[in-house]
């Protein structure tokens, strides 16, 4: 619905560069699912209709990997911000793709854990 589609022309802008040197190239579209069954559904359909999917994180990449250089649908993932499991006798955090280091930090505070910058290893939800 309204609220978790946009198609102004600031909202494609700002989803269409990062932090790199790479002119901006906004998508067609920028849609916010909350949910993994609304990203499958989003993504067949794109699929079907052979549009391009840009995924869109918190835009500080420096690669231009969020430029959307053929138009497309932007998934900009930040409002899938859960935690979902944390175990401390494995050091293993799930997470969806909407948190960001600060936050997990946050989480993790007080419990002796904290998530450092180029962490390899990262999985989601």
């Amino acid at each position: 619905g309204t609220p978790n589609v946009s198609t102004a022309t600031a909202v494609r802008e700002q989803h269409g560069h990062d932090e790199s040197m790479h002119p901006c190239a906004p998508p067609d579209v920028v849609v916010w699912p909350q949910a993994v069954g609304q990203v499958q559904e989003l993504a067949a359909l794109c699929h079907r209709c052979r549009v391009p999917m840009v995924p869109f994180g918190t835009g500080t990449g420096l690669e231009g990997g969020v430029n959307a250089v053929q138009g497309g649908v932007c998934f900009d993932l930040s409002r899938m911000d859960a935690i979902a499991e944390l175990s401390l006798e494995d050091f293993s955090v799930t997470v969806e793709p909407g948190v960001t280091r600060k936050a997990l930090n946050k989480h993790l505070r007080g419990t002796g854990l904290w998530f450092p910058v180029g962490t390899v290893g990262v999985r989601g939800v």
